[in-house]
């Protein structure tokens, strides 16, 4: 009963999150998860252009997993993208708990570490360009959780059930598991020979980039890799270096504390998280101090941050719960309604023209998602689809991800599918011309649209107004036209 209880208590905080930090289809990362998922759904969809989501399918079992699902229960995708959405957010402060009750044995130091956490998920983790917990469904949102698990499991002692949960963090986001399995290893070197350990744990870290090419990227592919700035942690802005240096700074100082009400594994934890920073931060700063290593920053080892800001927020929390909120109501109401408010706020003004959560089944409310919707509805599943390689950066898009929402195929765009680039450099090539055979796209006429129906098979286009002369415009709203090209 007891059991049944705490999943029924978290289960209703992961709602009451998912409400104060929103949630959205197929925005910013979830336009290269989602087409996957979707594909594995209904293999009919996408027949081009999906090697700029499927690069990064190939590696993971996310996708199949969320993709198979939709289609066992034979239910509409996105019904199963939000389920799984919901279901991570429940995992990970189920694993914040597990966390948080080997860290604290006194409830309300518990309770204040998950709560704190599920109040945090839209606090950025430093320069990485990652949330906590994001308001949409990628890979992270499960390797996040299972991280999370593998570092409460080991620090309850452990180490098989860790190990598992950094196997199935592993199958989902093998990036986003070296992290976690970096946490365990710094653990596991505080607390064996640490002078030893933390040697060897040092050099492990020092050779793995000698197992990738030095040489860096040229022509299309430095373009892409440049344009993600966060790669590079010499570019980061200084209100970003305060975010990798004061948790840093406060982890160190609670390590060397021995607080009232926590348990050894408190220490360790804090400890081990200062460890992985400042490995990590290390590794950034080499990586970014030479064109020579400019192919490795895409490890982006700052990334293991979102691990850090995670644990850091447990047990942050659960020192509030101890010796400030303990069991007075009025005290729990003062600190978490005024945060919950300010975070639907910060969450909110990250997608301003969007519904603050987009339920399965709505059809969007702006001008750019009630377009990908109508095409979705409406328009053959093996339609190909031009549009503005910038169009992600529209005002009122809210970075919404054509082929996640619209479901079909489209040529690639200038600010998502060169994230893609940035990892697989031999996406490059086909990259680079899709984009450039739509530059100027806002200036385009008629003969031009045809142009590109020449080069590619594209026969639908996306454009603002009313529309080419002499297209057939079947859709049209105040800002957008769907069209198609004459053949």
């Amino acid at each position: 009963m007891a059991m049944i209880k705490r999943i029924v208590q978290l289960a209703a905080l992961a709602a009451i999150a998912v409400l104060i930090h929103g949630y959205h289809l197929g925005v910013d990362d979830a336009e290269i998860y989602v087409p996957a998922i979707k594909r594995a759904a209904d293999p009919a969809l996408y027949p081009f252009g999906s090697e700029f989501f499927q690069s990064h399918a190939r590696l993971s079992l996310f996708p199949n997993l969320v993709g198979g699902s939709a289609r066992l229960a034979h239910s509409p995708a996105d019904w199963a993208i939000f389920a799984w959405h919901v279901f991570g957010v429940f995992l990970l402060l189920a694993a914040a708990w597990r966390l948080a009750c080997a860290c604290f044995p006194h409830a309300p130091a518990r309770w204040g570490a998950v709560a704190l956490l599920a109040a945090a998920f839209s606090v950025p983790a430093a320069g990485t360009a990652l949330v906590i917990m994001d308001p949409y469904l990628t890979a992270r949102s499960l390797s996040a959780p299972a991280a999370l698990f593998a570092a409460a499991c080991y620090l309850s002692n452990r180490p098989l059930r860790a190990l598992g949960w950094l196997a199935f963090a592993a199958a989902v986001h093998p990036q986003m598991a070296l992290f976690a399995g970096a946490f365990l290893a710094v653990a596991a070197a505080s607390r064996h020979a640490q002078a030893a350990s933390s040697t060897s744990v040092f050099a492990a870290f020092s050779a793995f980039p000698l197992l990738f090419d030095f040489h860096p990227s040229t022509g299309p592919a430095r373009e892409a890799l440049l344009s993600r700035t966060y790669f590079f942690v010499t570019q980061w802005a200084w209100y970003e270096w305060v975010g990798v240096a004061a948790p840093l700074a406060l982890l160190a100082w609670a390590g060397s504390v021995k607080f009232k009400g926590t348990t050894p594994a408190f220490r360790a934890a804090a400890r081990a998280l200062v460890a992985l920073g400042v490995l990590a931060t290390a590794a950034g700063l080499v990586l970014a101090a030479s064109p020579r290593f400019e192919n490795l920053t895409r490890l982006q080892p700052m990334r293991s941050f979102q691990l850090i800001y995670a644990v850091f927020f447990v047990l942050l929390g659960g020192l509030a719960g101890e010796y400030a909120l303990k069991k007075h109501a009025w005290r729990w109401a003062a600190l978490f309604l005024p945060l919950a408010a300010a975070m639907w706020l910060l969450a909110g003004s990250a997608y301003p023209h969007s519904p603050h959560v987009e339920w399965p089944g709505e059809h969007g409310s702006g001008a750019w998602t009630s377009a990908f919707y109508w095409i979705r509805e409406n328009t053959p599943k093996d339609a190909v689809f031009a549009l503005d390689p910038d169009y992600m950066a529209a005002p009122r898009d809210d970075q919404h991800g054509f082929r996640a929402v619209a479901e079909r195929s489209a040529l690639a765009d200038r600010l998502k599918d060169s994230g893609a680039v940035s990892l697989f450099p031999a996406l490059a090539g086909d990259w680079k011309t899709q984009v450039e055979a739509a530059s100027g796209w806002r200036s385009f006429h008629a003969a031009d649209f045809e142009r590109l129906a020449a080069e590619f098979p594209v026969d639908w286009v996306v454009v603002r107004g009313p529309g080419p002369a002499g297209f057939a415009c079947p859709y049209r709203n105040a800002e957008l036209a769907v069209c198609r090209i004459p053949h």
